[in-house]
């Protein structure tokens, strides 16, 4: 006995041996009045100190778990284990519609499964060897020197107010006029999204967006139940004549648009047509929820005013920002930026729903940004993914006969294909080669786009870019000559 006993992590020694002992008495290893080892005895036993053992032992003493008998040792307590028939329930039964559609168009459950060793360019998400984690640090030690007794208790569903204030006058740099508009800080964009649908009443039960467009909000729109009409793409940004003929012929209860770095073709909405879109959906009276999706990462364009710059002190355009793709994902801070008296009533739905966004993230990311790392870091950031950019950008050029490649910036480009070839298939054969990728279908409104994919480039090394797209390229000729 005993002789099993191994550390396994970092944690303290004497925590290990606690959780040993009791697992030992739970599993009935041990008997209830049964004896144990003396603490010098067990100390020997296991090579460990002596003071360990015997905090292992008041630990475990204080749980109610052991007794002490003075001058006899310590003994295992009263240990009550029930033991009763097994049942089985059925929980597939007892799932809701809206649990099973979650279910059914969940994409990490259907994702080709990655393999060490492959070359993927499946994930947009930031590098992680590019995170700023030493003044991520120094924010973390200033902002719990600061207020560290407050941060770790409870916070307020709307958000951490210094950061709100912040991301406040952020968003009037980039020309929105911030009068009768406020901030609800949210676990990122999806929460931020899924607030707002539930909030909203449905009139029409119709959203318009972009086809194709990003995949988390196209779930959300079908677990909430709305009627989703797709419009095409052109390459400056969504066909304004679609847009125009559909508005004409049917009501909507709003649109959802992503008019920088789209997801997932990387478009960016030009500035013609953004005043366009604001002027024919103020005219239609439909209200616009905005991603700003990678707005940060423009390589060499000049800024380009969110939507909801255009509104000026009007209140039509619902703006939902992220730093999840550029800064710290894991921090999941994101926000909605709308007419005050909307944000009153998210207030409550998400006080309802989550209580708040963690306050202790909010107030590290405030000071990460209140001191001007973020700055430095986006500098640095905008360098490296220029370069994978551009060299994934000349290696589609070079090696994938498609018949139309996008992307303005960001983190990713799409692939368009010709009509008969199938992009699941090239991705089958692909696998088997060690690269995968993102079929372009998961994008569609429609069920269209089996003949695109999305290639993003921001975690992979620059030889594995190139070697990759080589890959898919060579991959595709043959399946078009089979």
């Amino acid at each position: 006995m005993f002789s099993d006993f191994k550390l396994m992590d970092e944690r303290p020694i004497y925590v290990q041996l606690k959780d040993y002992v009791q697992d030992m008495i739970v599993k009935g290893h041990l008997l209830e009045h049964q004896k144990l080892p003396s603490t010098r005895e067990l100390s020997k036993l296991l090579a460990v100190s002596r003071n360990t053992v015997l905090n292992a032992y008041a630990e475990l003493e204080l749980d109610g778990i052991i007794y002490a008998v003075k001058g006899k040792g310590h003994f295992i307590g009263k240990v009550t284990t029930l033991k009763t028939s097994s049942i089985e329930i059925d929980w597939k039964q007892r799932l809701n519609e809206t649990t099973l559609l979650a279910d059914e168009i969940d994409l990490i459950r259907q994702d080709i499964h990655w393999k060490k060793g492959m070359i993927s360019f499946t994930s947009i998400a930031p590098e992680e060897k590019l995170f700023d984690v030493e003044n991520f640090k120094r924010a973390f030690l200033t902002r719990m020197s600061i207020e560290g007794d407050i941060v770790l208790n409870y916070g307020y569903a709307k958000g951490y107010k210094p950061l709100i204030d912040h991301l406040l006058s952020y968003m009037e740099m980039k020309g929105v006029d911030i009068s009768n508009k406020d901030i609800l800080i949210t676990n990122g964009f999806t929460e931020g999204l899924d607030i707002l649908l539930t909030s909203l009443a449905k009139k029409s039960g119709r959203v318009l967006c972009e086809n194709p467009t990003h995949h988390a909000a196209l779930k959300l729109f079908r677990l909430h139940g709305l009627d989703i009409h797709g419009i095409d793409m052109q390459d400056d940004g969504i066909d304004m004549e679609q847009v125009e003929k559909t508005l004409a012929d049917k009501d909507f209860d709003f649109a959802y648009l992503i008019p920088s770095y789209h997801n997932p073709t990387g478009i960016v909405t030009s500035s013609e047509k953004r005043s366009a879109i604001f002027q024919l959906f103020s005219k239609y009276q439909i209200p616009i929820v905005e991603d700003g999706f990678n707005e940060e990462l423009r390589y060499s364009s000049s800024h380009l005013a969110p939507l909801i710059a255009f509104s000026g002190t009007g209140n039509n355009i619902v703006y939902i920002g992220s730093f999840s793709k550029i800064l710290f994902p894991g921090l999941r801070v994101g926000w909605i930026l709308a007419d005050k008296e909307l944000i009153d009533s998210l207030e409550s739905m998400k006080r309802a729903r989550t209580i708040h966004t963690s306050t202790l993230d909010q107030a590290v990311l405030y000071q990460y940004l209140q001191d001007g790392y973020f700055e430095k870091y986006l500098k640095k950031a905008r360098f490296v993914y220029k370069k994978k950019y551009e060299l994934a950008r000349q290696a589609c050029m070079q090696y994938i006969p498609f018949s139309r490649i996008t992307g303005d910036g960001g983190l990713h480009l799409f692939i368009e294909l010709e009509e008969a070839v199938d992009a699941r298939l090239l991705l089958e054969k692909c696998y088997d080669k060690g690269v995968v990728f993102y079929p372009g279908d998961v994008f569609y409104t429609n069920g269209r786009g089996s003949n695109t994919f999305r290639l993003g480039f921001s975690r992979l090394a620059d030889d594995d870019i190139v070697r990759g797209i080589q890959i898919i390229g060579d991959t595709l000729k043959n399946v078009m000559r089979s």
